[in-house]
């Protein structure tokens, strides 16, 4: 009897999976954070015999390599990826045997990248999962541009053949387990459910019911942008990620805080929106712990820069740490934890700024002049902004502040966990400003004039 068990990781919208039988299982795109497989194990009774990569990923650092290091498993990845340590190359057709009866076949599936392969998961030759990584998703494929811009459209056509490649060799009721798509920018486009099989893909994705043609026209006219931190993932999983080290980091005072801020370091508050707004160390910034922390601040910050944590409790300090070593931040330089009255200097007043809605917005575009700033995608403004907003994404405000107009800033995105973060940046570097807390849709509700891409209003 076979199980697969789910290992959900929402910050960066990926999945890793422990599968296997009575004795053994094999772990699929394990994350950097190797402590809660393990335990996952433990829980089942079973030794972790293989470990297994679909490719070198662009989003997150692997724990794979430490994984098997510590286990003792098997480590197998793609033989046509580029790495810098011992592993087992696994070629298409390649099989192992993880338990009595369950074996596990390599299946070629380039696209995500050159390399990507594919796990079937059969029960005495029956087909009972495919793990299909940055391959075939639900509703979607995995982007095809991650690797190199000149191979863009030639792994397009890549993905297609191998979505037809999975769909041909396995059986309608087989589940389809993905690394990306629950939120991952590795993913052409955001699917919708939570689980699929080969049959539901054949009948719905692209991939499976558009020509090639059709389907890589499509996939490249909504390719989004890039998380910048992506330049640094697959260079260090080809090296070999070291171990992790989630130790509580050194404590830090007002003083330090104050060093730090002085310093030109970041300082990060990970409290919700609406805590910071009402009072925060001034000169610091709002990610909320309880939001896609590791992609927002991994996206902006430049990289290599210290960065120290504040929170109210140090649990919340350890999950930060947690995400953050997902993609590569691996140690704070500093934390405090408690109230933030307690991070500011004695003489030093806590900042803050208002929060509002689209129907305030609209009351005050009515009286006068503001500067309103949308933080949103490019392909998101595609679908329709407010007249007269200015816009810049989130991931470039940092550096492009300046060309922020003069005057009172109402910003916004499309549900206010980036108009938040915007908030804190600009409100750092002096500006006045309103975080406008709402979904986009209240926009059209409080009376406020879209453009949208027909030219209609």
């Amino acid at each position: 009897m076979f199980f697969v068990d789910t290992l959900e990781f929402e910050g960066l919208g990926n999945r890793s999976y422990l599968t296997g039988g009575t004795h053994a299982a094999v772990v699929v795109d394990p994350p950097r954070d190797i402590d809660q497989v393990i335990a996952a194990a433990a829980r089942r009774g079973v030794r972790i015999a293989f470990v297994a990569e679909t490719h070198v990923h662009n989003d997150y650092v692997t724990g794979g390599l430490e994984l098997a290091r510590v286990t003792g498993a098997q480590y197998l990845v793609p033989a046509g990826a580029h790495v810098s340590f011992t592993r087992t190359p696994v070629a298409d057709g390649d099989t192992v045997t993880v338990d009595e009866g369950l074996v596990l076949r390599a299946i070629a599936t380039p696209g995500h990248t050159p390399h990507h392969i594919s796990y079937a998961l059969t029960e005495d030759g029956r087909g009972v999962a495919a793990f299909t990584g940055g391959s075939l998703l639900i509703g979607t494929v995995g982007r095809p541009d991650l690797v190199e811009p000149r191979l863009t459209e030639q792994l397009a056509r890549a993905q297609h053949a191998s979505a037809h490649r999975l769909a041909g060799e396995l059986d309608d009721e087989v589940p389809v387990l993905p690394t990306h798509g629950f939120g991952s920018f590795c993913s052409t486009s955001q699917a919708e459910g939570d689980a699929t099989t080969i049959g539901k893909e054949r009948e719905t994705n692209d991939a499976l019911t558009s020509d090639v043609d059709t389907f890589v026209t499509q996939i490249l006219a909504g390719l989004d942008d890039v998380p910048a931190y992506y330049a640094h993932m697959g260079p260090a999983n080809a090296a070999g990620p070291a171990p992790v080290d989630l130790t509580p980091p050194r404590h830090a005072d007002a003083e330090e805080i104050a060093s730090r801020l002085a310093a030109g370091e970041w300082v990060v508050d990970l409290r919700s929106r609406t805590a910071f707004a009402e009072g925060h160390v001034a000169g610091s910034y709002n990610f909320e712990g309880e939001g896609k922390l590791a992609t927002y601040l991994a996206w902006l910050i430049p990289w290599g820069k210290p960065v120290t944590l504040l929170a109210e409790t140090p649990e919340r300090i350890s999950a930060a740490q947690r995400e953050l070593v997902r993609v590569g931040i691996d140690r704070p330089a500093a934390a405090a934890t408690g109230d933030p009255a307690a991070w500011a200097r004695g003489s030093e007043q806590l900042a803050s700024f208002p929060r509002a809605r689209f129907a305030d917005l609209a009351d005050v575009r009515e009286r006068g002049d503001v500067v309103v700033l949308d933080v949103r995608r490019d392909s998101e403004r595609a679908g329709g902004y407010l007249d007269g907003s200015v816009h810049i994404p989130i991931h470039e405000l940092h550096s492009r502040i300046g060309e922020v107009p003069d005057g009172e800033v109402w910003v916004h995105c499309a549900g206010g966990m980036r108009a938040a973060i915007a908030a804190s940046l600009l409100d750092a570097a002096g500006r006045a400003v309103v975080a406008v807390d709402d979904g986009f849709d209240a926009a059209i509700d409080a009376g406020l004039a879209l453009t949208r891409p027909d030219g209609t209003d």
